[in-house]
C-alpha cells in the first residue's frame, strides 16, 4: 500500500469532483473454479485498490460526501480462518491503514445504505463487472442486474475517471517496476526461443518470471508464430524455422500496476528479408507514436499518423497502392491494421475499461468512429500530461479477412490481392511500448528492451 496520506488524498478529490450523494464501492470476493475453497488467484477491484488500498476479499466502503464521513465493512476473521490462513489484521487495523476512520461488521453496510436512501440521498455505484457484485448490489439497493450498467453513476464514473487517468509519480515508479520484470519476460523469450520447442515451453517460463517478480501477469500471456490472431492465448504450436513469434505479455506489480510489452522475433534468430521488410514499417509506426505524442494532441489524430505510416508502406512493398491519404480515408489499411494503436494503462492493463470506453477514451469533444478498424481505436480523446499509454502498431495477416474482402472486391483500387497470395502464411508483427505524457512530449517508460532488428538480432545469437 501507499501511506494512508495518498488515499485520504483520493477520497477527497473524489468528493469535490462528485458532489452530493455517497458513493459505494463494493471489493471483489474470492471466484473459485471449481469448488468454493479452491479459487483463482484473488485480484482486488482496481477502483477499490486506488480509493483504499486494500487487496483483500469481502471489503465493501461507503463514502458519504454530505456528512464527510468515510466506512469500511468486512467481518474479522474467526478461529476457524486462524487455523486455515494464519491470524489477519482486525477490519479496524485495515481502515486506518487507509485513513478511513469507521469500521463495521459486513452486515451492517445494508443498514448504513438504508439510512441514506430513507434521507433522499443519491448512493452512486460504478457499473459491475463480476456476477457476484451484480447480486450484491441488487440485495443491497434492490436493482436488477440487467439494469444496473445503465443505472450506474455518469458523474461517479467521470470523477474516478479523471483522478485515475493522471498518474501520480509513485504509481508511474509502480509501473516502471511492472515493466521491469516484463522486460525480463520478454528477454528470456529472445534468449531461449528454438525450432522445435512449443509455444507453452516459454509461455510457462515468462509467467514464472511475472510470479518471481513479486506480483503476477496484468493480462493472460499472448505468445504464438500465429501472431496474426491478436488475443491468441492458445500455446501448443511448435516453433518452426522461418516463423515468426509474436509474445504480448506483461507484469503486474503486487500492487496491481500494469506493463503491457509486445515484442515480434524470428524464431530462427534472423529476419529474412520479407520479414525485416514488414517489420521496419511497423517499427516506423511505433517510433512515430513516441515522435508525435504530447498533451493536447487528440490520439486519434496519433492513430491517423500511424495508419499513414502503415498504408505508405505496404505501398512501397508493393502490397498496397494508390495515394496514401485516400487509401487511410478509405479505411483500406484496416486489413492489415485491424485495431487501435493503444489504450490508457495503469491499475489495469486496459486502464478502467471496466467504466466504459466512452467514458475513459473519448469524450463530449471526440466520439468513437464507426468505421471498421478504426472502431477499434480504444483511445481517441486528448492526451494530458501524467496519461500512461501504449505504443502498439501492428501488421497482420489474416487469411480469412483477406478472403471475405477479395470475394467482395472490397477496395481493389487500393489493395494488391494477387501480392497478398504468398503472405497468406506470414502471421503478424505487432511492437508495443508503454509511453508517459510529459509537459512537452513523451517518454518510453522502462529499461530499453531489443526492438530494433539489429538488437533482437544481436540479442538472440548471445
Amino acid at each position: 500500500m501507499f501511506t494512508s496520506d495518498t488515499y485520504q488524498r483520493r477520497r477527497e478529490a473524489l468528493r469535490k469532483a462528485t458532489g452530493s450523494g455517497a458513493a459505494l464501492f463494493i471489493g471483489n470476493s474470492e471466484s473459485p473454479f471449481n469448488y468454493p475453497s479452491n479459487c483463482y488467484h484473488f485480484r482486488q477491484d482496481s477502483t477499490f485498490l486506488y480509493f483504499f488500498g486494500l487487496n483483500e476479499p469481502d471489503l465493501a466502503a461507503v463514502i458519504d460526501f454530505d456528512e464527510g464521513r468515510e466506512y469500511l465493512f468486512g467481518n474479522d476473521t474467526t478461529m476457524d480462518d486462524i487455523i486455515w490462513m494464519g491470524e489477519q489484521p482486525s477490519v479496524a487495523s485495515k481502515a486506518a491503514s487507509a485513513g478511513v476512520k469507521e469500521s463495521l461488521p459486513y452486515a451492517e453496510l445494508i443498514t448504513v445504505l438504508g439510512k441514506i436512501k430513507k434521507s433522499g440521498r443519491t448512493i452512486h455505484y460504478l457499473p459491475p463487472y463480476r456476477g457476484e457484485t451484480k447480486i450484491e448490489l441488487h440485495r443491497l439497493l434492490n436493482i436488477q442486474p440487467i439494469e444496473q450498467t445503465e443505472k450506474a453513476s455518469a458523474s461517479l464514473i467521470k470523477a474516478v475517471v479523471s483522478l485515475r487517468s493522471v498518474k501520480e509519480a509513485q504509481e508511474i515508479a509502480q509501473i516502471e517496476q511492472a515493466i521491469g520484470t516484463t522486460c525480463l519476460m520478454h528477454t528470456y523469450v529472445m534468449q531461449h526461443a528454438r525450432t522445435g520447442m512449443v509455444e507453452h515451453e516459454l509461455s510457462s517460463a515468462i509467467e514464472g518470471i511475472a510470479l518471481a517478480g513479486g506480483g503476477t501477469l496484468s493480462f493472460p500471456v499472448i505468445l504464438s508464430i500465429n501472431g496474426q490472431t491478436l488475443h491468441n492465448h492458445y500455446h501448443g504450436n511448435t516453433l518452426q524455422n522461418g516463423k515468426l513469434l509474436l509474445t504480448d505479455a506483461g507484469a503486474e506489480t503486487s500492487m496491481g500496476y500494469a506493463g503491457d510489452i509486445t515484442r515480434t522475433i524470428p524464431v530462427n534468430g534472423r529476419f529474412d528479408e520479407r520479414q525485416k521488410t514488414i517489420y521496419e514499417i511497423v517499427l516506423k509506426a511505433n517510433h512515430k507514436v513516441i515522435e508525435i505524442a504530447k498533451p493536447d494532441i487528440p490520439f486519434r489524430d496519433v492513430h491517423v499518423e500511424v495508419a499513414r505510416v502503415i498504408a505508405e508502406g505496404l505501398i512501397q512493398a508493393g502490397l498496397m497502392r494508390g495515394n496514401t491519404d485516400d487509401a487511410v480515408a478509405a479505411g483500406a489499411h484496416y486489413l492489415f491494421y485491424p485495431h487501435g494503436t493503444g489504450h490508457m494503462m495503469g491499475l489495469d492493463v486496459h486502464d478502467m475499461e471496466n467504466l466504459g470506453e466512452q467514458y475513459v477514451g473519448y469524450g463530449d469533444d471526440i466520439e468513437r468512429s464507426k468505421q471498421f478498424g478504426l472502431s477499434n481505436l480504444r483511445m481517441g480523446r486528448r492526451l494530458k500530461e501524467g496519461f500512461v499509454v501504449t505504443d502498439e502498431p501492428g501488421i497482420y495477416f489474416i487469411p480469412a479477412l483477406i478472403d471475405q474482402w477479395e470475394a467482395e472486391g472490397k477496395f481493389k483500387e487500393f489493395i494488391n490481392y494477387a501480392a497478398l497470395q504468398s503472405f497468406r502464411d506470414f502471421g503478424g508483427i505487432r511492437i508495443e511500448d508503454d509511453i508517459l505524457i510529459t509537459p512537452t512530449g513523451c517518454r518510453v517508460l522502462g529499461k530499453p528492451i531489443p526492438k530494433t532488428v539489429g538488437e533482437i538480432e544481436q540479442f538472440m545469437t548471445k
